[in-house]
């Protein structure tokens, strides 16, 4: 994602007002805060748009704002909470609300005051007669933001009060104004780092933020209230470094190269071979000469023993000298002709049971008179 801009603030655009609404106080938890549709104060107000207003669209945002808040709206004696920095006097409460109602064409109430003993005894008494709201609006087209708190009082256009009010409230929006940003900025840089759309709501990153602990549970065992995200990633960091260092530079003295493993099991695949064609070579040609083996399985017994040394060494262990091969016919005289007839039956026993023929029998008794003269 790209680097995070702040977006324009369309709450630049909102201002606060205090309202010169008669609304006729009762002790009870019904109270109306403002009119439905356009409004103005006694004293002219507002001077910047027409009109403020309430529709039930409007209403609707006012409701959803205050839902969202933690906090209820405070209920003061003649607008003192936005006067005390001023006059230095005390502000104590008169009553709270949090639950806002629109009622079609009558105007948006609250349903759920809680007078104090104090202020439900001055209004029994008539001591307070009316009800004076604070607000945020649109500067450019008047429309009720939110609603900041609201004053029992006797006078809702007091000459005199207004400005000093009025730059109170300001000031008290522009701390909820600076609540709202810090708390959407947070919410802007989450979405950052899970890499979600600008339009991913709170929920949505708060279901982010819970698989991001418990991947960090499964993978820290021992993770707890000291667990720090700062350190935990710097440390991750620091061993992907190290870990690519080494890959892109080992240490010779360590690491071997791939070419240079596969030389060195070429040359040991080879003298291995060598090995083991010299010990094949060296049984072969033993059994050949003391008749274990016979000429027509030389080239058998070279192939087993080059696939499996261990099989042929086996073989030749349980194998006998056939004695028809070990001597002579002819007591080590040169024989007439070929000195070779027809064979024995011992002699067809044996060729059966090799599985030669017999003309290459008789002709491996041939070689062997020869090489014996």
């Amino acid at each position: 994602m790209g680097d995070m801009k702040h977006k324009p603030n369309p709450r630049k655009m909102i201002k606060a007002a205090i309202a010169a609404c008669s609304f006729e106080l009762t002790a009870g938890s019904d109270l109306q805060i403002l009119p439905a549709g356009e409004f103005r104060a006694v004293d002219g107000r507002p001077k910047d748009v027409k009109a403020w207003y309430v529709d039930a669209k409007v209403a609707a945002s006012i409701i959803a704002e205050l839902s969202a808040r933690q906090n209820r709206i405070v209920i003061d004696y003649e607008h003192q909470t936005l006067l005390a920095a001023d006059n230095g006097k005390p502000a104590p409460a008169a009553g709270w609300f949090k639950t806002l109602e629109w009622r079609e064409g009558d105007g948006l109430y609250a349903t759920d005051v809680e007078w104090t003993d104090t202020a439900k005894a001055h209004i029994e008494a008539k001591e307070y007669l009316y009800f004076s709201p604070v607000f945020s609006y649109s500067k450019k087209t008047g429309a009720v933001e939110s609603v900041l708190l609201g004053a029992v009082t006797n006078n809702p256009a007091l000459d005199g009060m207004s400005e000093v009010a009025i730059a109170a409230a300001s000031q008290l929006l522009t701390n909820t104004e600076s609540l709202t940003m810090d708390l959407e900025d947070l919410l802007e840089r989450l979405r950052w780092m899970f890499n979600l759309p600008t339009l991913a709501t709170a929920d949505d990153i708060l279901a982010e933020v819970n698989k991001a602990v418990d991947l960090i549970k499964a993978d820290n065992a021992t993770a707890a209230a000291g667990f720090n995200l700062i350190t935990h990633l710097s440390t991750q960091h620091q061993s992907i470094v190290s870990l690519t260092a080494q890959v892109e530079a080992p240490d010779p003295a360590k690491f071997v190269s791939v070419t240079v493993m596969q030389d060195l099991q070429t040359q040991l695949a080879a003298l291995n071979k060598q090995i083991n064609d010299g010990e094949v070579e060296d049984l072969v040609t033993v059994a050949l000469s003391d008749s274990r083996l016979l000429p027509a399985q030389e080239a058998w017994a070279r192939e087993l023993g080059a696939k499996d040394i261990t099989a042929l060494k086996s073989y030749l262990d349980t194998a006998q000298p056939i004695a028809a091969l070990s001597a002579t016919q002819t007591g080590g005289k040169i024989p007439d002709g070929d000195g070779i007839t027809d064979l024995t039956e011992s002699q067809l026993a044996v060729c059966k049971q090799m599985g030669v023929s017999p003309e290459d029998y008789k002709k491996t008794l041939q070689t062997s008179a020869q090489n014996k003269v």
